[in-house]
């Protein structure tokens, strides 16, 4: 098999596990009503699986260090697809709560090994290209996934939708192949840039999901959408992000990480106040929402590239560093996108979002100015001696 059939792959794998995560706030409206609980509790889901996701990976990993990846990827997909079929099969929230939890930590396995192997096998100048595409089956759940949950949970019950990844799991463990193995490296997180540039991704991510994980009930309650609106708009919003993210990885190549990030994550910045402003305006909205999903995921294989480059030799740990602040940014995101919503109002998650966002910004800008003056030091002081 070669390295690009791989990599697609690695695509579908994580398309999987996207479709897992990224569907609950296309029926977060739809859970709440079924199960009797609130909005609010809801959204936690999404947190709980972050959560777990975040922490659980890492220790996963270093327990799994010696495992043979292939088989390490296979019984962690396996443990994905049960805790699928559990979702599907168990009442209550309580033990759809426990199932979400399964289904973070086989999911965590998956999408790191995933994540490395990409940039492992990649051709040489084509790391953050590869990167893109593996987090394009992310994307692609977003364009597939989401909008067909919301049809799922509007035409018939919500929790098909998890009978049908569980489906797609099985599928999945049939295509893998054999993986690369992770690489250990001890002390990254003792580097001021690498920090830096972790906390990119929370801020980043963090604005993004104080706004998306309640997406749904704002376009029907803010904006007043209807039911077939709302899904045209989640189709247009994923295939949106499929795009944003395929220029990203092409624009780091080309353009370099400082500029895209900037690029992108101020354009983010931008369509969240506007998704505010013209909320009255149906076309409007959708318009801003396709700006907000491409400018938002423009900068995924952007930092992904960017943490990779920082510790070449590291890749398999930066990944995974990055995957857990990322998981921690979509729980505190949702998290404080529902303290927002019961103590402010559900139209201020887009105002939230965007100065959680503003605050990676000012992190990129920060980061590479002391690098350069700390570069113009060192030259002035090799100079003279």
């Amino acid at each position: 098999m070669s390295s690009t059939l791989k990599i697609y792959v690695l695509a579908l794998v994580s398309f999987l596990v996207g479709t897992s995560e990224y569907v609950i706030a296309g029926i977060l409206d739809r859970i709440a009503d079924t199960m009797n609980i609130s909005l609010i509790a809801a959204g936690q889901l999404i947190t709980i699986f972050s959560l777990v996701y975040a922490l659980g990976t890492p220790v996963i990993i270093a327990l799994t260090s010696r495992w043979d990846r292939r088989k390490l990827l296979l019984y962690f997909l396996g443990l994905f697809v049960v805790a699928n079929v559990l979702a599907y099969l168990l009442p209550g929230y309580g033990l759809f709560v426990a199932a979400r939890v399964l289904m973070a930590l086989g999911a965590g396995v998956v999408v790191v090994t995933a994540l490395t192997v990409a940039s492992q096998i990649a051709a040489e100048g084509k790391q953050a290209s590869a990167i893109a595409t593996v987090i394009t089956g992310f994307t692609a759940s977003l364009i597939v996934g989401v909008p067909l949950g919301r049809l799922v949970a509007a035409s018939w019950d919500w929790k098909l939708v998890f009978a049908g990844i569980a489906v797609l799991g099985i599928l999945a463990m049939l295509v893998i192949a054999a993986a690369v193995p992770l690489k250990k490296q001890l002390s990254l997180l003792k580097q001021p840039r690498i920090v830096l540039a972790l906390l990119v991704t929370f801020f980043w991510l963090g604005g993004y999901s104080i706004a998306y994980t309640y997406i749904s009930p704002y376009l029907v309650s803010v904006s007043g959408m209807s039911e077939a609106l709302l899904s045209s708009a989640l189709l247009a919003f994923g295939i949106a992000s499929l795009i944003g993210s395929k220029v990203g990885g092409f624009s780091a190549d080309r353009w370099g990480v400082k500029r895209t990030l900037i690029t992108g994550m101020t354009l983010h910045i931008v369509s969240l106040v506007l998704l505010n402003i013209t909320a009255s305006s149906h076309l409007a909205v959708f318009l801003v929402l396709i700006l907000w999903s491409f400018a938002a995921w423009s900068s995924g294989p952007t930092q992904q590239y960017n943490l990779v480059t920082m510790a070449p030799e590291s890749s398999g740990i930066m990944l995974s560093l990055n995957s857990s602040v990322m998981q921690l940014a979509m729980a505190a995101g949702a998290g404080i996108g529902g303290i927002a919503v019961s103590s402010v109002s559900l139209s201020s998650i887009t105002w939230i979002g965007a100065v959680g966002v503003a605050v990676a910004v000012i992190i990129v800008i920060g980061s590479y100015r002391s690098g350069s003056a700390k570069s113009t030091h060192t030259d002035t002081s090799h100079n003279a001696a």
